[in-house]
């Protein structure tokens, strides 16, 4: 038995992720899919349906295969931290993440939360491109 926690921020980026697991995944394994949101005057209704159509994919796509939960959260906390602490609650074997490519003066102004999940934690990660290379 594997346990995955995905994180996702978007429909496009959990169909990727679900094409990459769906043909590793068997019906002993788990996934907990993770979407946070920082809350207050950086949510907003949108942010919040978009969040939710994204577990939704995750859910739809691989609950036939195998056990889902999904999470949102909005509790004020920065969304790497969010995805980390779920790691660590559901104790999983695995964080899987999606990325982008993105150009050199972004990498060092703004850290993404891709870049600081693989920087905080301790557990084995899967990165999955979301964009054809």
């Amino acid at each position: 038995m594997t346990t995955y926690v995905v994180a996702t921020d978007h429909v496009d980026t959990s169909a990727r992720i679900c094409d990459y697991l769906v043909e590793r995944l068997s019906s002993s394994d788990e996934v907990h899919a993770v979407n946070s949101q920082y809350g207050g005057k950086e949510t907003d209704a949108d942010d919040i349906q978009d969040g939710e159509e994204a577990l939704n994919v995750v859910s739809s796509r691989l609950g036939g295969l195998t056990t889902v939960e999904t999470h949102q959260f909005v509790r004020g906390n920065d969304p790497y931290e969010d995805v980390i602490d779920q790691a660590e609650e559901a104790d999983a074997d695995e964080i899987v993440i999606g990325i982008r490519k993105r150009n050199p003066t972004a990498k060092v102004v703004f850290g993404s939360t891709a870049q600081r999940i693989l920087l905080h934690s301790n557990r084995p990660m899967i990165v999955v491109p979301l964009e054809d290379v």
